[in-house]
């Protein structure tokens, strides 16, 4: 689910196996422990995977770990990993020194119980990728969607439900979204019992899984993952702030024409 919302990397290697999605990480701060100090852990790692590993430089001295990376795989180690501390003093400490070493190309990755929020702080600091984990399999604000099935049509006619703050609307519906020319999304359509008046740069919001009790054929990983960042491109500016608010795009429903 990650990787279909736009995470570039998986550092579970079942997904990687089963669903083929990229799989990248770094070594834990026990892989480090185990050695006889940080250099024979780094040049362990080096030895096994390249110069194009990362290097997790904070399980003792985030600067001298830095220096005894640098040290054994050289200024053309890919990146380093710093999963602890102020992030955004570290970073800017890191990068300079980084570059005084002379791996003015050697990446900053950080990582520790990050969020959307602590991300964003991050926005202006030397930091070149994000390791996410805990926010993203617990969810953040609202870690459910208040989503329930509701039967709202039998053999063409018509149900509804009419308890009290639970009523819904009977009829099964047509639902689109409106784009201006340039692709901005600006409101979606819902039109029970009927069908919407098509404008230019509508979108048919739904589409047939089950036809006749047989499933039709599902879209790709890959397929999803590139549907999802169009949707994406789509969403005006204010949809994506982090603060709460209005949605960003109305929902009106409508009669059918």
């Amino acid at each position: 689910a990650a990787y279909l919302a736009g995470f570039s990397f998986t550092s579970n290697l079942e997904a990687g196996r089963r669903y083929g999605i990229p799989t990248a990480g770094t070594a834990a701060h026990a892989f480090t422990l185990l050695h006889d100090d940080e250099r024979a852990a780094f040049a362990s790692q080096v030895a096994t995977l390249g110069k194009s590993t990362t290097l997790l430089v904070d399980t003792y001295d985030i600067s001298q770990g830095i220096r005894n990376a640098i040290a054994v795989a050289g200024p053309d180690l890919r990146a380093i990993r710093i999963d602890s501390g102020d992030l955004a003093v570290i970073a800017q400490q890191s990068r300079a020194l980084l570059d005084s070493l002379g791996a003015t190309e050697t990446k900053i990755i950080v990582s520790g119980d990050l969020d959307e929020y602590a991300i964003a702080a991050l926005a202006a600091e030397p930091v070149d990728m994000y390791g996410a984990g805990t926010a993203v399999v617990t969810g953040s604000g609202a870690p459910t969607v208040g989503l329930v099935y509701k039967l709202v049509e039998v053999e063409g006619r018509p149900v509804v439900k009419r308890s009290e703050h639970k009523a819904t609307i009977g009829g099964r519906k047509i639902a689109v979204r409106r784009h201006k020319p340039t692709g901005t999304a600006t409101e979606e359509v819902i039109v029970p019992q009927g069908v919407p008046e098509r404008q230019p740069n509508d979108r048919l919001l739904q589409r047939q899984f089950v036809i006749g009790g047989e499933p039709t054929e599902l879209p790709t990983l890959a397929e999803s993952r590139e549907h999802l960042r169009e949707c994406l491109i789509s969403i005006p500016w204010e949809g994506l702030k982090l603060s709460g608010g209005d949605p960003a795009i109305p929902v009106n429903v409508v009669p059918a024409e």
